[in-house]
Parts: C-alpha cells; structure tokens; sequence
C-alpha cells in the first residue's frame, strides 16, 4: 500500500483506500447501478448488559497486496474456499456496551479519513436512538485512523460529552509527533490521523489513560494485545457469567487467518508481535468459548472461535429477533 511516495503518509494512505473503492465499483456493479444502503447494526444480549454492533461501512481491501507470510497459492486457495475474490469487503464496525447506565463506544470508525464508502457511524447510531451527546466514553482498542477518525467531524469532536480513554503505551506512541520520524514504514502513514482525531478531545481535557490490564469501569476491563501496534488492547464485558472479549485488529482476513494464524498484514506495526497476540488470543478464545467482537470480520462481526485440527472455525452469532428489549 505505501507508494505514491511524493506524497506525505497519511494522505499516501487515504489515496490508496479511496482507489480501492473506485477499483471494487468499476469491477463489483454494472454502470449506473444504485444499491440501497445495508441496515447497519445488530443488537444482542450479554448478561444484563447489551452490545449493538455499528456498521462504519466496508473497505475494499487487496489481500494479495497486503497479507504477508502465506505459501505459495495458498492465499488463493484459501480465499476461493471461502468463495472470495482477491479484493475483499471488509467490514469496518464499532460497537455499543449498554452498561449500568453508561453508553460506551469502542472504537469509531474512520469518519471522513477514508472515503464515500465509509463513515456511517453516525447515521447508524441515530437508527438505534443514539445520538452523538449521548455517548459519555469511547474506548478505541487503538488509534489507527478507522477506529479514530469519527471522533472528529468538520476538526470538532464528534462526541462532545465523551471522555476518550487510551491504554497508556499507545497515546505515548502515536500522540508523540518525534516517534513518526523513527517508527518503520507500516507505522509512519497512521500518525496524522491519530493526532488529528485525538487533538480536540486532548484540548478539551477529555483525554484520559490507562495502564493495560486494568479494571475500567464495572463488568469492563481491559487487556494487552500489542503487535499490531504497540499499545492496543482487548476489552473485556463480563455480566451474569456471560463474557465477550472486544478484539481490536488481531484479525483482518478471516478466510484466510483462521486457516493461518502466522500470516500478517501490512497494518501490524509489528509483524511478528502481532502473529504471537493473535496465535494466543485464537486459542484462548477456542478454548474457553467465550464470545468475541471483531471489527473486520464480516459484520456484525460478532461470534465464537472454533478450534478444528489445526486451524480454526469463526462461527458467527445465530441471527435472533427475540432478544431486544425496546
């Protein structure tokens, strides 16, 4: 993804993600053809909390340009198994935790950093009777730019009542202007948008820090999940024995992740950090069944992991009607 290099990175990044989507709609529809809008979001009991996955939007993504370390053919084995092109959809997705009467949002999509197909947060809020005033905490799992650019609408917060809350080693990495000077080339395209989205909510005084494992707020915890950059984090939802980990970017390609743990993506600030979180956090979730949160599988990216020989099954969550008090 990083050419065009006359270009400074961030923007470099933004013009990458904006050729993908024209690519995908010259080669996805028919000319003229106008497709409605996807109902964006999904609403499902934890205990006695609720969680309502918020569609952002999809992002066209070439798999073969971006993922590292598959063998020879097998990325296109992999992703024809799964009945898949080499350019693939993926979902970008926040999501809502309706907590002893907190409205928490973790992550928030990439507002206007990234195109015409993307930034739907908001609208899709309003569709559940949320509005942005209403949300009193975010918690972006870390500050790549589609999980922090809709903080900001027009360079103002888009959530004027909201505390951001970032894991400590993260805000040191990328709040720190001197750090994109030395960080490695995946790095370098990120930290504008990070300070960007981040800025009016420092001036504001709504930025606060945590250390990584900490408890957050009641039934909420967070844990280390570095590699795919150097501070981001799992959160943890636990209520009436019910227990979802909210995952962040450990996977991007499920197709082809889940059959291949090792395989990277170009997004990891650390390749090899990130296939060791993501190794462990596949089997943990495997082996104890709980629920996860994934914002780039498939929306509403919500579902279990599935151990089967030697790689790994998403199963996603049963589509249900029942479950939502109004």
């Amino acid at each position: 993804m990083m050419t065009q290099t006359n270009l400074p990175g961030f923007r470099r990044c933004m013009l990458v993600c904006i050729l993908l989507i024209g690519f995908y709609a010259a080669n996805a529809q028919q000319p003229g053809a106008a497709l409605p809008s996807q109902p964006g979001y999904y609403r499902m009991p934890i205990g006695e909390a609720e969680v309502i996955a918020i569609s952002d939007g999809t992002l066209p993504l070439n798999l073969h340009t971006l993922l590292h370390e598959a063998k020879p053919g097998e990325l296109d084995k992999l992703l024809h198994q799964n009945f898949l092109d080499s350019v693939v959809e993926t979902s970008i997705t926040a999501f809502v935790v309706k907590s002893a009467g907190q409205l928490i949002l973790i992550d928030a999509g990439c507002g206007s950093f990234f195109g015409p197909s993307l930034g739907k947060l908001q609208q899709n809020l309003l569709a559940v009777g949320i509005h942005p005033e209403d949300i009193t905490i975010v918690l972006p799992t870390h500050l790549h730019a589609d999980h922090v650019g809709g903080l900001v609408k027009d360079g103002n917060r888009a959530f004027p009542n909201a505390t951001v809350y970032i894991s400590q080693p993260e805000a040191d990495f990328w709040l720190n202007a001197a750090n994109k000077q030395t960080a490695n080339k995946r790095a370098q395209p990120f930290f504008d948008g990070a300070q960007a989205a981040i800025a009016p909510y420092q001036k504001a005084g709504k930025v606060k820090t945590f250390q990584p494992g900490s408890q957050l707020f009641p039934g909420l915890s967070s844990a280390p999940s570095f590699g795919h950059t150097p501070g981001e984090c799992f959160y943890i939802l636990e209520s009436k024995g019910q227990k979802l980990l909210f995952w962040g970017d450990i996977v991007h390609a499920g197709a082809v992740q889940f059959a291949n743990p090792g395989i990277t993506i170009d997004f990891d600030v650390d390749l090899a950090g990130a296939k060791a979180t993501r190794k462990k956090a596949f089997e943990e979730a495997a082996k104890n069944g709980y629920w996860i949160a994934a914002p780039h599988l498939s929306f509403p990216g919500i579902g279990h992991l599935k151990a089967s020989g030697n790689h790994y099954e998403w199963i996603q969550a049963n589509y249900s009607a029942l479950t939502v008090n109004e």
